[in-house]
């Protein structure tokens, strides 16, 4: 067992070891300089030494004085604090500079001390060969570890990083640091001109972005890291349907705001694989959260469905603007626990939640909820979506989706809440399908309901949302993940699509502008092709469409149209504050006593069993409902929006 002076114990208790030895060598070359500098030259000379210094002051004094000040200088300056194999042109400063202080400060001790200087040249030049050979150690150390890095991880994959600018450097430096990289960078991609053939820290940068696929042959790489974090998404996205025409892998930096609200994350955790959202064809929407924030704050807010993609969603960003209180209800309960736990995970006791498992259709237990909490806000976001499955079960969607609706709409005005906001959906537009028609029901029981109430009601209608449970891209994604195919229904499908954090602050923000039963929609741009979005999901997983992932036709299935009406149509809007949010006004609302007339004929039909009965009777009540087979035969026709499904977005 070695044993450890007692003075090194000690002294590293105030002094980290890596530093501890790091000064140690520091004063090892003290001493070789002094024996360079002055024995080793001059050895059988015995005049030398006493030609610069009178006896009475010995030069090994005035060389242990020189030292100590260099030494003090270096702890005061934090050299060494610093991590010296992530140096900079910072760090190489400051130890020149403690090396001109020490030297400032030993000529003044030198003076009070010994009451005479030794030739300032020759001391100053021992101060900068000591000096240079500190930087040079250091210079020598970080080399050797590159070197060995190098060594090291030349079994890794190759790498390239596209962008040269700032973000990419730190890519770059994180890649050939960090032990638990995968990938080695072999090259940056970037379209500055005066940037192209130069080089970083050794790796070379290649151009412009457009020679992509050469430059991925030329290295033998498939792995490419986008670091565009402060281009115009326009542009972005154009970088990352190069990156997706090509057979690579490639993973994202986020954008300047998520890097400033990740700061203390690891550059490498916030790296990402591409989604499918950033090859959108449209902007990503922000809102202002300004107005929702004074909307929620210090509110008791209650969200039906709280646990689902959307409802969960709403509920995260709720949280964020400090509600007095947030009630998530739910019918299903590993959902319900799945929001719980990462909200306080998220907040801990800053948060005031409470979870409720409850059904929307049990009239007791929603009015028991109402009068044990009282809320003020009521988000309602539990609803049967799928279309297949209700068009085979048309009842459960006018139990749920209807009569849930005006269970939760009458408690809150029974209870006077303040506001009540309906999440509903673009199919309700001219509906092909029950779900469709039943979430348009749900938009006149709003309206009825707020016919003759205080508190103010709202829906809010947009597209699908990508990544919300059942909707298209989990499921091509686990196509994707068994080898394909990947199915869908019709080539020529198109839909609109939006975000889930889109989808959640359009409900905010809608809610914020709510007053008198409105009915808000989201200008969401060109529609998408189905066909192009399975496409990209396919390069994004790293493969080639048709070649190793094959995209079968299934056919449309029941109830469903080839594309989604637009949203709006300019004769029948109103503009709002927000120059992506509209409300429809062509529509004309119930008043209560015909809403109840209406509740009453569904209840008569569903008494009856027959579904043929109760989907001829919600035909009846809305007017617009029509079989797919009617829509889908017209084959476009309709000139109000011929020229945006012939121009589906492509998002690969």
């Amino acid at each position: 067992m070695v044993h450890v002076p007692s003075f090194i114990k000690k002294t590293v208790k105030f002094m980290p070891l890596h530093e501890f030895l790091l000064a140690l060598f520091d004063i090892v070359i003290l001493c070789a300089d002094f024996f360079l500098l002055c024995f080793l030259p001059f050895r059988n000379d015995d005049t030398y030494l006493s030609q610069l210094v009178p006896e009475s002051t010995p030069l090994p004094l005035h060389f242990v004085l020189l030292g100590a000040c260099i030494f003090v200088a270096m702890i005061l300056f934090r050299t060494y604090a610093s991590l010296w194999r992530y140096a900079t042109s910072r760090e190489y400063l400051h130890l020149l500079f403690a090396g001109g202080t020490g030297y400032v400060g030993y000529l003044f001790l030198s003076w009070l001390i010994f009451g005479s200087i030794p030739p300032a040249f020759f001391m100053f030049f021992a101060t900068l060969f000591t000096v240079m050979l500190m930087l040079l150690s250091r210079l020598c150390y970080r080399r050797y570890r590159e070197t060995a890095l190098n060594r090291s991880s030349s079994h890794l994959a190759p790498a390239i990083i596209i962008g040269a600018g700032e973000a990419g450097v730190l890519i770059l430096e994180e890649l050939k640091q960090n032990r638990a990289s995968t990938c080695r960078p072999v090259c940056l991609v970037d379209d500055d001109p005066a940037k192209i053939g130069k080089q970083i820290h050794g790796v070379p940068i290649e151009g412009p972005i457009e020679r992509l696929g050469n430059i991925l042959s030329r290295y033998h790489s498939r792995d490419v890291f986008v670091a565009l974090p402060s281009a115009v998404e326009e542009r972005t996205r154009e970088v990352l349907r190069i990156c997706t025409s090509l057979k690579c892998k490639v993973r994202v930096l986020p954008s300047i705001l998520q890097l400033i609200d990740n700061k203390t994350k690891p550059l490498l955790q916030q790296v990402r694989d591409v989604r499918i959202e950033d090859l959108l064809g449209r902007e990503t929407v922000f809102f202002d959260n300004s107005e929702a924030y004074q909307f929620l704050s210090d509110k008791v807010v209650l969200v039906t469905g709280g646990g689902g993609s959307i409802g969960s969603e709403i509920c995260r960003q709720i949280a964020r603007h400090k509600p007095r209180q947030l009630i998530i209800v739910d019918i299903y309960e590993n959902n319900a626990y799945d929001i719980q736990q990462e909200l306080r995970y998220d907040y801990g006791n800053d948060l005031n939640l409470s979870v409720e498992i409850a059904s929307v259709r049990d009239e007791h237990k929603i009015n028991r909820l109402f009068e044990k909490y009282h809320p003020e806000i009521v988000f309602h976001a539990a609803a049967h979506k799928h279309v297949p499955l209700m068009e085979n079960c048309p009842e459960e969607a006018i139990r749920n989706n209807v009569f849930g609706t005006y269970i939760v709409a009458k408690a809150a005005d029974t209870h006077h809440a303040e506001r009540f906001i309906l999440i509903s959906t673009d199919k309700a537009v001219n509906p092909t399908n029950v779900m469709g028609a039943s979430k348009r029901l749900c938009e006149m029981v709003v309206q009825g309901v707020g016919s003759s109430s205080k508190t103010s009601y709202a829906a809010v209608r947009f597209g699908n949302v990508l990544g919300s449970n059942g909707s298209v891209v989990p499921l091509f994604r686990r196509q994707i993940a068994h080898g394909g195919p990947v199915t869908i229904t019709d080539k020529r499908v198109i839909r609109y699509f939006m975000t889930i954090p889109e989808a959640a602050q359009l409900v905010l923000q809608a809610g914020a502008m709510a007053h008198r039963s409105e009915i808000f929609v989201l200008d969401m741009g060109a529609p998408v092709s189905i066909l192009e979005l399975a496409e990209s999901l396919i390069r994004l997983s790293g493969f080639t469409p048709y070649l190793d992932i094959q995209i079968e036709e299934v056919g449309l299935r029941p109830g469903e149209k080839l594309y989604e009406e637009l949203l709006m149509r300019s004769e029948e809007l109103a503009s709002t504050k927000n120059h992506k949010i509209f409300i429809e006004h062509g529509q004309k609302a119930l008043t209560l006593q015909e809403l109840e007339q209406m509740l009453s004929t569904l209840e008569t039909a569903l008494r009856t069993d027959s579904t043929e009965q109760i989907v001829a009777t919600m035909k009846s009540l809305v007017p617009t409902y029509k079989s797919p087979e009617e829509v889908n035969n017209r084959e476009f026709a309709d000139l109000n929006y011929s020229e945006a499904l012939q121009k589906p977005v492509a998002v690969g």
